[in-house]
């Protein structure tokens, strides 16, 4: 238990248990909802298409809005803009639900879930910047990254369960309702904790400058980001279909929660390690790998051997992750840190929209395979791009971390 203690000296620090458990909770909607919303327009309608596309209009709205929600809480500070976007975030998803049973104008359908997403709560880019607020060690800091993509895996193992179990038990709008549910409560009781909370940065005068953002290095990373996103957009869709087309529909969330589960066990030995090389070679690196290792969802034909493919395949994700978002930390002014991270989860979430949209309407013609052969493709232009980050002389990005 040795390997491990390293997080147990990061959850030592007054509050950071408190806000780490709030911000697990907060953070459930995020394995839940686009799954959940696939689950609840598929059961209405019978077209994977129209489902996509609706999850796609959810995400691709919560992409365009993660960049002005990580201004806001950098300049506001956490405990304004997190309540007003949680409340925001339940009222629409929940109308959207409404519009669905109720078979409302699809028009309206999707009005609701691009404002579900457009209030979407950026939990992720607001928990790292507190670690970095709490945390004075680079070390620290690089381990705290690690557990939180260790609890982010954890959630996509657990959600896409309890969605799945709950939608084909009892009905998919209540189990999108409870999601919802559970982060509303989750959003408020992490932002009550003000104490461990980074300062607002509101500028109190016209003839104050924002300090730069080095472009050089954020911008292939966010296409890192919009890569991996369409492949968890395009994944989740073709693994549904993959489930359902087997005859075992209720396999698709234990199918996902295995994918979650290797990039689980990968984050969790990552944040052990002691780096010899830098981010940003593992960012060029942890992408090669994850593009070579999805190659087989194509070919595979049982539930099975899918489940283990995407257990192994997943052993990538999380410590790419973790390499991408030590870099950002790394490159990004404390005073825009907020504004950084949601730039990363900006491309991530505008991956997932044409994964999600191209992947329905792939499925639906050609079948799960053509889907994973999408978040293949997607893989590989990201494992281009990462390629692309900027060299630098010795310097602290390339420093081991």
């Amino acid at each position: 238990m040795t390997m491990f203690s390293s997080y147990g000296r990061v959850l030592s620090h007054p509050g950071a248990l408190a806000f780490c458990s709030s911000a697990l909770v907060a953070r459930l909607p995020a394995s839940t909802v686009g799954l959940g919303i696939v689950l609840l327009v598929e059961h209405r309608t019978g077209s994977y298409g129209l489902a996509g596309t609706v999850s796609a209009a959810y995400v691709l709205a919560q992409a365009v809005f993660a960049l002005v929600h990580g201004k806001l809480i950098d300049a506001f500070g956490q405990w304004r803009v997190l309540p007003v976007a949680a409340a925001g975030f339940t009222a629409s998803l929940a109308s959207m639900i409404l519009s669905v049973e109720n078979d409302w104008p699809s028009a309206l359908t999707y009005l609701f879930a691009a404002l579900g997403g457009s209030f979407a709560p950026q939990i992720g880019a607001c928990v790292r910047a507190r670690w970095s607020h709490v945390l004075t060690s680079r070390r620290e800091v690089q381990t705290a990254y690690a557990l939180e993509s260790v609890i982010d895996e954890f959630v996509f193992v657990v959600g896409p369960v309890l969605v799945t179990t709950l939608a084909t038990l009892w009905q998919p709008a209540w189990a999108l309702a409870l999601a919802l549910t559970l982060g509303l409560v989750g959003t408020v009781s992490f932002a009550a904790q003000r104490h461990t909370a980074p300062p607002a940065r509101r500028r109190s005068s016209g003839n104050d400058v924002r300090p730069p953002m080095d472009w050089a290095a954020l911008a292939p990373l966010a296409v890192v980001g919009l890569m991996q996103g369409a492949l968890f957009g395009v994944a989740e869709v073709a693994t549904v279909a993959f489930a359902d087309r087997a005859g075992s529909p209720g396999l698709s969330g234990p199918l996902l929660a295995m994918w979650a589960l290797g990039s689980m066990v990968g984050g969790l030995v990552a944040g052990t390690l002691t780096w010899r090389r830098g981010p940003q070679v593992r960012v060029r690196v942890g992408m090669v790998a994850l593009t070579v290792l999805m190659v087989p969802t194509i070919l595979v034909s049982s539930t099975w051997a899918l489940g283990a493919v995407l257990l192994v395949a997943g052993l990538a994700i999380a410590p790419t992750m973790i390499a991408t978002l030590t870099l950002v930390e790394l490159c990004v002014p404390a005073a825009r840190l907020t504004e950084g991270m949601a730039l990363i989860q900006t491309g991530l979430v505008a991956g997932v929209a044409p994964g999600a949209a191209i992947g329905g309407v792939l499925v639906d013609s050609h079948g799960p395979s053509a889907g994973f052969a999408v978040g293949v493709a997607a893989c590989l232009l990201g494992a281009a791009a990462a390629q692309l980050l900027r060299p630098r002389r010795r310097s602290e990005a390339d420093a081991v971390s």
